[in-house]
């Protein structure tokens, strides 16, 4: 039988076809952002926030105070809050063996996607396990794409214009697929009042806003019909 871990790794591979060009695009706007290379993925192994990093650059490149730049990754992944316990309830306490900590680290809204769609799939003492190498594989992708945009990814794009176009269209294409995955274990009314409720705040918040606020709108219809 195949090891869960090895399985989880496997299961990523759908995780790191999207983001590999997305990091890839990150490595590149950090080098236009005047980060070396090594800093830029230096940023992807420690800060590890996905589109958060690119928010993350250009306040560093347009001099914001750090404070500001601190508190504005924070209110960006806010939404993590709700990820954790729902991932958390679907392993088996008694077969957790790894700190929390180390569980949340990898925690993407990619990982949370794939993770509660299948998930349930994996014997309840194999899920740990099957997890922590979900997160591997996706968390290498990443840190692997902007090292590859980082340190090559210029004379790419030097020679390529539609490369760069393509680059730009992978992370939304990306997290379409996930929607569709986890529509088969998530009510509709759910999606759509999360849906609903996020472009309703795209009005009045920006788009991170409008996010968090989606989310505790899902939260709260899922909260009712419990």
């Amino acid at each position: 039988m195949t090891c869960p871990f090895f399985r989880g790794f496997t299961d990523s591979i759908s995780i790191a076809v999207g983001y590999i060009p997305v990091a890839i695009s990150f490595g590149l706007a950090a080098v236009y952002a005047d980060l070396s290379p090594w800093l830029a993925v230096l940023v992807s192994l420690l800060v590890y926030a996905g589109a958060s990093q690119f928010i993350l650059i250009s306040l560093v490149a347009s001099g914001t105070a750090a404070f500001s730049v601190v508190g504005i990754v924070l209110l960006m992944n806010l939404r993590h809050l709700f990820y954790g316990p729902a991932v958390l309830s679907s392993l088996a306490p008694s077969k957790r063996s790894v700190p929390v900590l180390f569980l949340a680290a990898g925690l993407t809204d990619e990982v949370f996607a794939t993770s509660i769609s299948r998930m349930a799939k994996q014997p309840p003492e194999e899920r740990e396990s099957w997890y922590l190498g979900l997160q591997l594989g996706a968390y290498l992708a990443w840190v692997g794409g902007t090292a590859i945009g980082a340190f090559f990814g210029h004379d790419w794009v030097r020679d390529s214009e539609i490369l760069m176009q393509t680059l730009g269209f992978v992370l939304p294409a990306l997290f379409f697929a996930l929607l569709l995955e986890i529509r088969r274990v998530v009510p509709t009314y759910l999606l759509v009042g999360a849906a609903a409720a996020t472009i309703l705040c795209l009005s009045v918040l920006p788009a991170y806003g409008a996010i968090v606020a989606g989310m505790a709108a899902g939260a709260l219809l899922g909260a009712r019909r419990a």
